[in-house]
């Protein structure tokens, strides 16, 4: 899917709010949480997700939901991470 249908897909989905990311290689986000559930999608590149189950490495095409509240952080790969975003 490109990023246009895979807005459209979450919007159908009931989020609300949709936005597209584009973070540089080896970025990091520390520890946090969301009020909201989140959805990534991966467009280009890569990212690494951590959470209390462990560290997944998303690539593109790839999907993973995070429940609001939960204890997370995120480390781009190594060309960066382009990604479309959904909370609700």
């Amino acid at each position: 899917m490109n990023e246009q249908e895979i807005t459209d897909q979450l919007t159908k989905e009931g989020f609300g709010e949709v936005s597209v990311y584009e973070d540089k290689p080896d970025f990091e986000y520390a520890t946090h949480t969301h009020e909201k559930l989140t959805a990534h999608f991966i467009l280009a590149g890569s990212m690494n997700l951590t959470d209390v189950s462990g560290t997944k490495e998303l690539a593109v095409g790839e999907r993973f939901d995070i429940p609001a509240g939960t204890v997370h952080s995120a480390k781009m790969g190594h060309l960066g991470c382009k990604y479309v975003i959904g909370e609700k």
